[in-house]
C-alpha cells in the first residue's frame, strides 16, 4: 500500500533538460523583444508625430496602447496557460507579436498604428512570465540563480538597448525599422519554440468555466490605472476631473477584482498564491525596484539630451556602460547565489546602487561623458546583484504547477513599478524645476553682488560685440533666463537621484524578511513524495 507524506514536490527535479540551452535562447529572444518594444518606440515618437500629423499628447498612445495590452495579458498568463496550454500560448503569442510588428511598420494612419500596437502588446505580454517559468523549469534547482541571471540579461538589458538601437535605426533607415528589426529574431525564436519547448506532464490543463467577470474587472482596472499614470502629469493630476474619474474607475474595479478572485473557484488571476511569503515580499520589492530601474532609464537620456546637448542616438549610448555592467555581473551574481546567501547579495547590490545614485546626485552641468561611465558601471553592477538573487529567492518555494501564475504576478509588479516610475519621474522633475526656478529667480536682484558682477561682465561682452544698450539688456536677461532654467533642471535631476537612493535604502527593510537562500533550499529538498 502506498503512503504519501504530508509534503509534495515543490520544485522541478534536478534532472534538467538536454535542450536547455536551445530553449533558453528561444525564450530569451521572446522576452527581450517584448520588453525592448516597450522602450524602443519612445525615441521614434517625435518622428511619428510628423508622419501621422498628431500632437505629442496623442502620439504617446503609440506607447500607452502597447503597455495596456501587455500588462493585461501578463496578468492573465497563468490562466491562459491552463486554457490552451503553455507551449501553445507562447507559440501563438510569438507569432502574433511578429505579425503585429510587420503591421506596425506598414501603418499608414494613426488609428491603424494604435490597433497594431494593441495587437503587438497582446502578443508580447505572455512572452515575459512564461520565459521566466520555463527557465526555472529546465534548469535544475541548484542552477536557478544562473537561470534568473539569463532571464535578467534579457529583461533588464532590453530597456537599455532599446534607445540605442532605436536611435541608430531611425537616424539611418527610418522609424518603421524599429518594428522590422524584430522579424528575423522572432522567426528564429518561433522555430526554436516549435521544435524544443514542450509542456510538462504536471501542468494543469483545461478550465471548467471562463471567469468573464474577472476578465472585465481586470481589463477595466488596469486600463484605467495606465491612463491615470500616463496622463496624470499632463492633466495636473487630481486637479483634473478626468484623472479623478479614471482613478475612481481603477480603484473600484481593482478592489472588486481582488474580492471576486478570492471567492471564485477558477480565478483569472490566482491571488491566493500571495500566501507564499517570499513571493509576496519579493513582489513588493520588485515593484519599488521597477520604479527606480525604469525611472532611471527615462531620466538619463532626458538629462543628456536636454542639458548636455546629446543627440537621440548619443543619449541612448549613454546607457551603454550600465548595460555592459549588467551583462558582466548578472552571470557572476547567478554563480554566487549558490555560495553566498541571497539576502547578503541583495543588500550588497542595494549598497552599490545607493552609491551610484549618490554620485549622480552630485553631478553638475560641467559633467562630461567619461565622468558618467564609472557611475553607470556601478549602477549596472548594483542592479545585477539585486535582480538575480531577488527573482530567484522570491520563487524558490513555488510549486511547478503554480510557477506560471507566480511569474505572471511577479512580472506584473515589475511592470506596474516601471509605469509608476515613468509617471512619478516626470511629475517630480517638472515640479522640482518650478520650485528651484522660483528660488533662483529670487536671487536676481541689484542688491546681490554676485549678480551685479555677472551683469556687468555680460554687458561688456555684448557691447564689445557691437550690440546697443537695448539689445544689451534683452540679451543679458535672455541669457540669465537660460542659465536659470538649466540650473533648475540640473538641481531637479539631482533631487531625483536622491529620491531613488532613499527608495533603495527603504527596500532594505523588506529584504530582512526574506528567507535565507540555503535554508529555503533545504526546505524545498525535504518536500518529496514517499511511496512504498
Amino acid at each position: 500500500m502506498a503512503q504519501q507524506s504530508k509534503k509534495t514536490i515543490a520544485v522541478g527535479s534536478d534532472v534538467g533538460n538536454k535542450h536547455k540551452w536551445m530553449i533558453s535562447i528561444a525564450v530569451l529572444l521572446g522576452s527581450f523583444l517584448s520588453v525592448m518594444d516597450a522602450s524602443i518606440v519612445n525615441v521614434a515618437l517625435p518622428h511619428m508625430m510628423g508622419s501621422f500629423a498628431q500632437t505629442l499628447s496623442a502620439i504617446t498612445w503609440v506607447a500607452t496602447s502597447y503597455s495596456i495590452a501587455a500588462i493585461i495579458v501578463i496578468t492573465m498568463t497563468g490562466w491562459l496557460s491552463m486554457l490552451i496550454g503553455r507551449k501553445t500560448l507562447y507559440f501563438a503569442s510569438f507569432v502574433l507579436f511578429t505579425v503585429a510588428s510587420i503591421l506596425c511598420g506598414t501603418a499608414k494612419t494613426f488609428p491603424q498604428m494604435i490597433i497594431y500596437r494593441i495587437i503587438q502588446g497582446i502578443g508580447g505580454g505572455a512572452l515575459i512570465p512564461i520565459s521566466q517559468a520555463i527557465l526555472r523549469e529546465i534548469f535544475p534547482r541548484k542552477q536557478h540563480g544562473m537561470a534568473m541571471a539569463l532571464f535578467g540579461m534579457g529583461i533588464v538589458l532590453a530597456p537599455a538597448m532599446g534607445p540605442i538601437l532605436g536611435g541608430y535605426l531611425i537616424d539611418n533607415y527610418g522609424w518603421p525599422w524599429i518594428f522590422y528589426i524584430n522579424i528575423p529574431f522572432s522567426l528564429v525564436g518561433i522555430w526554436m519554440i516549435y521544435h524544443y519547448v514542450h509542456d510538462p506532464h504536471y501542468l494543469k490543463r483545461g478550465v471548467q468555466k471562463i471567469d468573464w467577470l474577472g476578465i472585465g474587472f481586470l481589463t477595466i482596472g488596469l486600463t484605467a490605472l495606465q491612463i491615470v499614470l500616463e496622463r496624470g502629469q499632463e492633466k495636473n493630476w487630481f486637479d483634473s476631473s478626468f484623472i479623478i474619474g479614471w482613478s475612481i474607475v481603477s480603484s473600484v474595479s481593482l478592489i472588486a477584482l481582488v474580492f471576486w478572485e478570492l471567492h471564485t473557484e477558477e480565478p483569472i488571476i490566482d491571488l491566493r498564491i500571495l500566501k507564499n511569503v517570499p513571493l509576496a515580499i519579493g513582489s513588493t520589492v520588485v515593484l519599488l525596484y521597477g520604479i527606480a530601474l525604469f525611472g532611471t532609464t527615462f531620466i538619463l537620456p532626458q538629462f543628456t539630451q536636454s542639458l548636455l546637448g546629446y543627440s537621440a542616438y548619443q543619449s541612448g549610448l549613454s546607457l551603454l556602460p550600465r548595460a555592459i555592467a549588467l551583462f558582466i555581473f548578472m552571470p557572476l551574481a547567478g554563480r554566487l547565489y549558490n555560495r553566498v546567501d541571497a539576502k547578503v547579495l541583495i543588500i550588497l547590490g542595494i549598497g552599490i546602487s545607493c552609491w551610484s545614485y549618490w554620485l549622480l546626485a552630485h553631478l553638475s552641468l560641467n559633467v562630461a561623458f567619461p565622468n558618467l561611465i564609472p557611475i553607470l558601471l556601478l549602477m549596472g553592477g548594483g542592479m545585477a546583484f539585486v535582480f538575480v538573487p531577488l527573482s530567484t529567492i522570491s520563487l524558490i518555494t513555488i510549486s511547478q504547477e503554480k510557477m506560471t501564475h507566480a511569474t505572471s504576478f511577479y512580472t506584473l509588479m515589475q511592470r506596474i513599478g516601471g509605469n509608476i516610475g515613468y509617471a512619478a519621474t516626470v511629475t517630480i522633475l517638472e515640479r522640482r524645476i518650478q520650485l528651484h526656478r522660483s528660488h533662483l529667480v529670487g536671487n536676481i536682484s541689484a542688491s546681490r553682488g554676485h549678480f551685479l558682477n555677472l551683469y556687468h561682465m555680460f554687458t561688456g561682452y555684448f557691447h564689445k560685440n557691437g550690440y546697443g544698450p537695448v539689445h544689451d539688456r534683452l540679451g543679458i536677461f535672455s541669457l540669465f533666463d537660460r542659465l536659470i532654467n538649466q540650473q533648475a533642471a540640473m538641481l531637479s535631476y539631482n533631487d531625483l537621484s536622491w529620491i531613488f537612493m532613499l527608495m533603495f535604502l527603504f527596500v532594505t527593510v523588506f529584504i530582512l524578511f526574506l528567507p535565507h537562500s540555503k535554508s529555503a533550499g533545504k526546505d524545498v529538498e525535504e518536500e518529496v513524495v514517499l511511496v512504498d
